[in-house]
């Protein structure tokens, strides 16, 4: 196995994401600015949270498997969220959640930040995922 993932005793537990991700492997894959836009640049679920961290991880699965990788060898996930505060982590969550078994997100995921900013790139992008992943 390329990546293990864990949660040592002694940190919080239980958590939504592993706090530990130990690789082996040559081949580091990083992914970035994956948002919520489709093929031809126009943006998905305006307005949606949910729906765009939805989205964002359904672009980050396309690019990882692009490069020979998939969620599974994924060490770090990095979510960037527009206005953030802590009662919106239902609707982040629920996007989540709601592309977990399409793409074979393992649970809980691997070590993830997610991190309140004022603002991405444009207006209506509410969320950007970043990923790194080791293959052998």
């Amino acid at each position: 196995m390329t990546v293990q993932l864990f949660s040592p005793d002694g940190l919080m537990q239980p958590v939504p994401y592993h706090h530990v991700a130990v690789a082996t492997g040559t081949r580091h894959v990083h992914v970035a600015g994956q948002i919520a836009r489709d093929a031809q640049g126009r943006p998905v679920a305006p307005g949606d949270l949910a729906g765009q961290v939805a989205h964002a991880l359904r672009n980050t699965g396309a690019a990882l498997r692009a490069a020979g990788a998939g969620f599974d060898d994924v060490v770090r996930l990095t979510f960037y969220v527009t206005g953030w505060s802590p009662e919106k982590i239902g609707e982040f969550t629920a996007g989540v959640e709601q592309v977990a078994a399409e793409l074979g997100l393992p649970r809980p995921l691997p070590p993830a930040s997610l991190i309140g900013v004022d603002f991405l790139f444009e207006p209506d992008v509410l969320v950007e995922v970043e990923a790194t992943a080791v293959t052998d």
